[in-house]
């Protein structure tokens, strides 16, 4: 049997190259030679050795040729080596820039997406026509593969969803198991609880990057069911992602489920609930002053987005049912009823008119830019303390 020089050792020395031509050339008759030279193609696509590719081309190698472990082809090979210069000349030669690979039913873009040090071929394969919302058997695009494979603290694919939504990657997409784009943002929030306070910073950081950018491609995070919506899991911890839940809310999110309304979920039932529930568990002054306080905010930055205060039928509290609090819960609850209940009053019209025509978010620089005292920008603002600042 013939064998081919080591991959490893070519270089762009043309001389090495003429030698490896005269090889396959004094091969080519050989049983084995289709096998070897593509096999030998494999390998050089592993270490993006360009030339060498070409010479393997022009004598014969084939490019649906198969690793026989992995089952993958020199076009996968090449993405999973993040070698963009072997992506462009492998289908720019033929290689189907959509084919996926036999085992797991992942196409070069999906390959890609999955890691922050592949975004070279993730943007060559772009620019070379790759579709952009092609899903495997299971209902998964490149975009869905990007936060799938993302964990906020070691690998963050946000440049990576940045570019596929860029390229105009679906925000809608869903698999066959009802997973969303905001699927796996649900189940990192979740791994924040209780964790190392360092990564939980990192894993929130990383989330609203993500939903930062998604809300900009108009992705929907009030949906249904109620397990598959951010802003409904934000609403049932608002004092932990409190920041999160505010740029949701001044990013235009529904605060109550998207498509079934409030009969569905609301956001002002559960922010009532989650406070009854927490100052019944704890008398401490600080805990209740900054919860009491988040509370306030979210159920102002809800009255903020509409003119007309409109609360779910129905919609009645228990003060009694709170052991701790539950006079200031009722205060609270009353001056929601109170602005239910009478005629909007002109300056609340304005400022939901104003924050209207200053979006999309942010709205913070927008309204720190206009000619208006300080007091007046606090309350366009709603409570500009309590910002997003530091995520």
């Amino acid at each position: 049997m013939w064998v081919l020089p080591c991959p490893s050792c070519l270089s762009e020395d043309s001389s090495k190259f003429l030698l490896l031509s005269d090889l396959l050339k004094r091969e080519s008759q050989s049983p084995f030679y289709q096998e070897g030279v593509s096999y030998a193609l494999l390998k050089v696509a592993e270490l993006g050795l360009v030339s060498a590719a070409e010479t393997l081309l022009r004598h014969g190698a084939n490019l649906l040729f198969e690793d026989p472990v992995t089952y993958y082809t020199a076009l996968h090979i090449a993405v999973l080596r993040n070698q963009p210069d072997m992506v462009e000349l492998l289908v720019r030669r033929g290689a189907d820039v959509n084919r996926r690979d036999r085992i797991h039913e992942s196409s070069p873009l999906d390959l890609a997406s999955e890691e922050p040090e592949r975004l070279p071929c993730l943007q060559r394969l772009l620019e070379l026509g790759a579709d952009v919302n092609a899903a495997d058997k299971n209902g998964k695009t490149a975009l869905l593969h990007a936060l799938a494979s993302s964990d906020g603290v070691q690998i963050h694919n946000t440049e990576n969803v940045r570019l596929l939504l860029e390229g105009g990657a679906d925000v809608k997409a869903t698999t066959k198991d009802g997973d969303t784009v905001f699927t796996c943002l649900i189940f990192l929030l979740g791994e924040t609880v209780g964790g190392d306070k360092e990564e939980a910073q990192m894993i929130n950081r990383f989330c609203f990057r993500v939903s930062q950018l998604l809300m900009a491609h108009g992705a929907d995070p009030s949906g249904c069911p109620a397990h598959e919506s951010l802003t409904h899991l934000c609403f049932k911890s608002f004092k932990l992602h409190f920041p999160l839940l505010r740029f949701l809310l001044e990013s235009g999110a529904s605060y109550n489920c998207s498509r079934h309304g409030p009969s569905c979920w609301s956001g002002f039932h559960i922010v009532f609930e989650r406070l009854c529930s927490h100052l019944s568990n704890s008398e401490d002054d600080s805990f209740s002053t900054d919860l009491l306080q988040k509370a306030d905010t979210v159920l102002d930055l809800m009255v903020a987005s509409s003119q007309i205060t409109k609360l779910p039928s129905n919609f009645e509290i228990n003060p009694a049912s709170c052991r701790f609090h539950g006079e200031k819960i009722k205060a609270l609850f009353c001056s929601l009823k109170q602005l239910e209940h009478s005629p909007p009053a002109l300056k609340h019209l304005c400022r939901v008119y104003i924050r209207q025509r200053l979006k999309p978010w942010p709205v913070d620089v927008k309204v720190k830019a206009l000619p208006l005292p300080d007091r007046l920008k606090w309350y366009l603002l709603v409570d500009p303390s309590n910002s997003c600042e530091g995520i």
